[in-house]
């Protein structure tokens, strides 16, 4: 599962990092993004582009916004065959932008947060999915979900299951809508190597996410 994130990155450091267009919003960095906040997504629609997405993937079918919060995560194993998603994992891919995400580890009657980055410090893109879903009042609504696989080595210890994260080689072809081949994409959708990865305890603070703060990300 992946239910709390980092993306402490600047706008203009994610348009550079990426290659995209600087887009028409202004967003903060963030050091406990949540379900249902806002979060910042590339999609390609002809065109690479940074989007303002609703965390939280909600079906055309749904009535309210509240369905979003049983569809933060969608699993790689079942993905392709959840009518939710079908249509989504063919032609509505996007890679959901952080720069490390949290995972509670479990120590006899509490939870110790950690905080999981690349070795190397940089930005990446979680393996998403996006729909534009329009309001009973006709108000359109990007929603997103980050796509889970099994844990790799290094997280196996902490939780079963991560979040997906795109190698950087693979991530155009990613967000492509022109690609349908199921089996080529699900090729991508594997735990990230442990050995690029970070794993830091980090304060009970960041249990809350009302406390977004630089120092979320400080070890202890």
């Amino acid at each position: 599962m992946c239910g709390r994130f980092v993306r402490s990155s600047s706008i203009r450091e994610i348009s550079d990092y990426f290659n995209v267009g600087s887009p028409s919003f202004e967003s903060e960095p963030s050091y406990n993004v949540a379900p249902a906040q806002d979060i910042i997504i590339i999609n390609n629609l002809g065109v690479k582009q940074l989007v303002k997405c609703h965390w939280g993937f909600i079906p055309n079918w749904a009535k309210d916004l509240s369905v979003g919060y049983k569809m933060i995560n969608a699993r790689v194993e079942t993905v392709t065959e959840k009518q939710s998603f079908k249509a989504a994992f063919r032609k509505h891919r996007c890679l959901v932008i952080a720069n490390g995400f949290y995972e509670w580890q479990k120590d006899k009657k509490r939870k110790i947060p950690v905080y999981i980055h690349l070795k190397s410090g940089n930005l990446f893109g979680f393996a998403g999915l996006y729909n534009v879903w329009t309001s009973p009042e006709g108000e359109k609504i990007c929603t997103c979900t980050i796509l889970t696989t099994e844990s790799n080595e290094i997280i196996s210890a902490i939780h079963d299951r991560m979040p997906v994260i795109v190698p950087r080689y693979k991530e155009d072809i990613w967000l492509d809508p022109e690609i349908e081949d199921v089996e080529l994409l699900k090729d991508f959708l594997r735990p990230f190597p442990s050995e690029e990865m970070v794993l830091t305890r980090v304060s009970d603070r960041v249990n809350s996410p009302r406390f977004n703060s630089p120092e979320n990300i400080n070890p202890l």
